[in-house]
This record gives C-alpha cells, structure tokens and sequence, in this order.
C-alpha cells in the first residue's frame, strides 16, 4: 500500500508452505526460459499439456451457452447437474458402473483441484498416507499442503505394486489413513489389470484405508494388454474408493479445467463441503462443453489415443537409432526413459539441463516427481512427428559429441 514502511522480509510463509521442497524442476525451467528469451527453439517434452484440438462439438456447445443470459453467473461448487449427469453416464458406458449424480459425483477444477482438496478435507496433521514413488507432485504434496506425511510406494513398469503397498505399510511410522493409486502412471506410464484393484480394495478394508483412484489417463491405453480398468468393478470398491477422471487428456481440454470425482457418498460429501468454502465452480458453458464431450466425442479420444501412441513409436524409435534404449510405453502420453548409462553419475536433472543446453530438448528430470525418479527422465508427447523426428537428431548429436556425464550449466 502506498506510503507503508512494513519491511517486507517481516512476511513470511506458514509452516504448511515452509514444508514443501525446492521445486526440483525449476533449474531446467529457468534455463528453458533463458533459451527462449534468446531466440532459442526448444523441442519442448517437458509439461503434459495436450496439443490437440478440442472437439467440435465440445467448442460449439461452449460457444452456444457462452450467449445464453445467465451463464455468466456464478454456478455450484458441485457442478451442474447435466455435467454430474454427463459423468455417471460415462461411467455406466465404459465400466457398466451406475452412480448417483447428486450423492456420489462432483464437478472439479481438474482433477488436480479435486485431488488437493479432497486431501484437505481427509488428512489432520500427522496423518499419513500412501503415495505413489514417482509421482504426479499433487499425490505427494498435496498430502504434506494437508499437513500429513506422504509414505512412499514404489512405482514403474517393472515393479510388483502390491508388494510395493505391503513394503509401504510396512515401513509407516504409523498407520496410515489413506492410500492414493494411479493408473495408467504418471510419469512412468505403469498400468495395472482388476486383479490389482481387487487387492487394493482387500487392503483399504484390512487397514481400514480410505482410497483415491487417479484415472486421468483412463483412454490412452495403446496396448490391449494394458486397457484401463476401474477401481469400482470391483465389488465393494464403493465403500472404500473415489476416483477422478477429467477431459484434459482424453479429450484435448486442459485449458478448459473440467474434472470428476465419483464414488464413497462420504467422501465425495466432504469434497463437496470444503468446495462449498473455497470456489463458486466452474463457468457455467465450459461444464456443458465439457458434458458434450463426454457423451458425443468419442471419436475425438480415439484420435488422440492414436496421436500420442505414433509420437510414442517415433520418439522410442528415433531415441535407439540414436543409441539410446527407451521401453516402448503401453498407455499414457508420456516416455519414462532411463538416463543413458554414461550420463547417470551426474544426475536426472544435470543430465536434463545438459541436454536443453546442447541439443535444445527440455526433459521432465524423474527426480522432480520423487526420490524413486532419480536416474529418469520423462518426455510429454507434446510435439508434432516432424519435430520429434527433429529432436531426435538432436538428441543423436548430442549423446556422440557429449558421451560422459557432465555437470549441468
């Protein structure tokens, strides 16, 4: 305020935001932002931020009821009843699952959103709670923003996850109250058959656990070996489980922040309660847009189902002709790719860096998703195939005129 003489060092942070780490990915970040104000074209891999367009049907909604007198006002924290209808519908299409719309759905500003204050509302300082290793950030920090303790369980392609929950319960300082999953992974591109879900459920009621299901990837399963499956096929997930899906991947409409969470009555009545303090929902034609696309756009989600698996194909391809290995993923619209051999001493994110410096490629360092992603780094299907083929050269040049590990710049 003008004229003030407070010193502004005297404003400082809760304990709640004094305990989240350094953001591990801000060194590469920064240097992208260097590179770019210098001109630079960056072959960008880094955030998981669809490309493709968003339905047409969807955008004509939109911009139908962005013209209808009232749409502008505020709208319930709980959604619109078409959008809450819009979900359940989905669900009984694609895993023959029927919910309630008024008792057991809620509209979320992503699932991001939905997932941090679900959190808030579930986790009392001290608790803890199972957690993914790597993960997407919100499942680890959005535990500690609640004030409880995120417990690590591994996670990968390779991995057992149900011995990797026993290991996790085993190693808890206390018992846990909740456990978080997410398939298909984010970033490790992991997918998981019912038969997992059917011990998670086992768990949740042997541990008295409550659990949220991340599904957001639930469409971008390139393999059928690897197709999406749902918490709540099986029988009495119900009691335990919330799961939440949105239309930013499937459907090409991150920006437009429309998620979902169905499930437990309980739990979705207590995400609903603290939505009710801290937002007004969403804007009122971006739901119904998002409804539309739901039950009219299922074109659209195999088109981008197969745009992401022949960026994967090329990416993995071009990677080993650039003699570097990479596992083909199954689902999701991510590469989880081992750093090369003679670069690991130094590091994921001294690799990262080194190659954004070198060959204009921005990687996600594994690390920044958890202590388990060290030694990874993650590229986004992000780029057009001209592109990937271009930052695959580049790659190429870089791994033989920069062999060993260096630090990062």
């Amino acid at each position: 305020m003008p004229g003030s003489t407070r010193d502004p060092s005297n404003v400082r942070g809760s304990e709640r935001l004094a305990a989240l780490p350094p953001y591990i990915l801000a060194k590469v970040d920064e240097l992208k932002s260097r590179l770019r104000a210098a001109g630079q074209d960056i072959y960008d891999f880094g955030l998981g931020n669809p490309d493709g367009p968003s339905p047409a049907a969807a955008i004509d909604r939109l911009i139908t009821e962005a013209r209808r007198p009232g749409n502008q006002r505020y709208m319930p924290s709980k959604g619109l009843p078409e959008t809450r209808q819009a979900i359940c519908d989905w669900y009984q299409r694609r895993y023959a699952q029927k919910f309630d719309p008024d008792t057991e759905a809620v509209i979320t500003i992503g699932s991001k959103e939905g997932i941090a204050h679900l959190l808030l509302a579930l986790v009392s300082p001290g608790d803890c709670v199972l957690a993914p290793d790597p993960c997407y950030p919100i499942h680890r920090f959005g535990v500690i923003i609640a004030g409880g303790e995120p417990l690590p369980v591994a996670c990968g392609p390779d991995v057992d996850h149900i011995a990797a929950l026993e290991q996790g319960l085993a190693a808890a300082p206390r018992p846990p109250v909740g456990l978080i999953v997410n398939f298909p992974h984010n970033p490790t591109s992991a997918t998981v058959d019912l038969a997992y879900y059917e011990k998670v459920v086992a768990l949740a009621r042997r541990e008295r656990l409550w659990v949220i299901s991340d599904l957001a990837y639930a469409d971008l399963a390139f393999d059928p070996s690897a197709q999406t499956r749902s918490i709540f096929e099986v029988p009495g997930a119900r009691d335990v489980a919330v799961e939440f899906f949105t239309v930013s991947k499937s459907y090409s409409m991150p920006g437009w922040r429309v998620g979902f969470c169905v499930g437990n009555p309980d739990l979705i009545a207590h995400l609903t309660a603290i939505k009710g303090y801290l937002d007004y929902g969403i804007f009122a034609p971006a739901q119904l847009g998002a409804a539309t696309a739901l039950g009219q756009c299922d074109v659209d989600v195999v088109q981008n189902r197969q745009r992401y698996h022949r960026r994967a194909e090329l990416l993995v391809k071009g990677l080993g002709d650039a003699g570097w290995t990479v596992a083909m993923p199954k689902a999701s619209m991510f590469v989880w790719a081992q750093v090369p051999p003679a670069h690991r001493p130094g590091g994921a994110v001294a690799f990262a860096s080194a190659l954004l410096q070198h060959a204009r490629v921005a990687v996600s360092p594994g690390v920044g998703f958890g202590p388990g992603g060290e030694g990874f780094v993650r590229f986004s299907l992000v780029e057009s195939e001209d592109r990937i083929e271009r930052a695959c050269a580049a790659v190429a040049s870089f791994l033989r005129d920069r062999p060993a590990s260096a630090k990062a710049p």
